[in-house]
């Protein structure tokens, strides 16, 4: 049976006196911050038993901040795997203590987000929010931020010059990578469809300039259709896909720039088209992996997550503490890439 660590062993590990161990147990006379982690840090490799008293010592003088988050579709495995690591990201920040108050759109109806907008702001210090380009949405930004709110747009900007900040992927790359997919894993030239949830979203529209705008610089001898909306939904991205499918037997590819991937998937798999098209959809999940696997989709561009919402996390406290930004900005995290081989 392994020896338990001691207090000496901690002192030892992480380079500091037996004395300076018992003050960061005991919370006696001050300790410097750098010196307390290091000792939580040493505690944690070597499996000392009061490991997790240091950390709630550590945390006990803190700020606490209560954040809001508003998502959409709250039965959709994205938002509820980017739920999990905002909580996470909430509970394991070194420069706060937190509470995560998370909800999650209705529908996409501007007023309704502005409801819940207002709702969340009342019980949080910072918001940031998943939601579509809209003057009603700006216009609660516009009032949050008179009051000393901050408020962060998440994935797709909105509010531009009046939100705090946008964090997400940078959308016209996401675009012009799926574009530069379509045209390489292509069998030959032909139509492409490019699905949105809607047009009021920056974040597609972004995508969709990108999108666009590689096929006239590089691939002009595709032809990219009319855009379609599917408002994020499965079902409409499943009937809009088999129709596209039926009209269309020279599609070459199809990016789904928004939701809605599952059912492109289930339309795939239901009409076997003897020509796959090279489809590209956004967000690894047990779904993408399958159809990646089984080469019903070419390439998923996913978001990553965790680090994300750490970034998002940090900002929104340094934005609590630091006041609103004279020059709001974006922070672009580089996004993932998945295809059969890499899964």
């Amino acid at each position: 049976m392994a020896k338990r660590s001691t207090i000496t062993d901690l002192a030892r590990v992480s380079g500091v006196s037996v004395a300076t161990v018992d003050r960061v147990l005991n919370n006696r006379l001050p300790v410097r911050e750098e010196t307390a982690r290091r000792v939580y840090e040493a505690a944690t490799d070597i499996g000392y038993h009061a490991a997790g008293l240091i950390k709630q010592r550590m945390r006990q003088d803190l700020p606490e901040y209560r954040l809001g988050f508003l998502l959409l579709r709250g039965n959709d495995v994205f938002y509820g795997d980017f739920a999990r690591e905002l909580e996470l990201a909430v509970s394991q920040s070194q420069r706060f203590r937190g509470v995560a108050t998370i909800d999650f759109a209705a529908s996409l109806a501007p007023d309704e987000i502005a409801g819940q907008m207002r709702r969340l702001a009342a019980k949080s210090r910072a918001i940031a929010v998943v939601g579509p380009d809209h003057p009603t949405l700006t216009a609660v930004v516009e009032a949050l931020k008179a009051r000393g709110q901050p408020v962060f747009s998440l994935l797709s900007d909105f509010a531009a010059g009046i939100r705090e900040g946008y964090v997400g992927l940078d959308n016209r790359k996401v675009g012009r990578t799926a574009a530069w997919m379509i045209a390489k894993a292509a069998k030959k030239p032909g139509k492409v469809a490019l699905f949105v949830g809607s047009h009021r979203f920056h974040g597609h529209e972004l995508r969709e300039i990108g999108f666009r705008s590689y096929f006239r610089e590089h691939a002009p001898d595709f032809t990219v259709m009319e855009t379609l909306v599917n408002l994020e939904a499965n079902q409409v991205t499943h009937d809009a896909m088999l129709d596209l499918l039926a009209r269309h037997p020279d599609l070459a590819g199809c990016y789904v720039a928004g939701g809605g991937m599952e059912g492109a998937v289930a339309a795939l798999r239901a009409a076997k088209p003897a020509n796959m098209p090279a489809v590209v959809c956004n967000e690894i999940n047990a779904e993408s992996r399958a159809a990646l696997a089984d080469n019903i989709l070419t390439m998923v561009i996913s978001t990553p997550l965790a680090a994300l919402c750490r970034e998002l996390v940090a900002l929104m406290a340094h934005a609590i503490e630091s006041g609103a930004a004279n020059a709001p900005g974006q922070t672009f995290l580089p996004f993932d890439i998945y295809v059969p081989e890499n899964i």
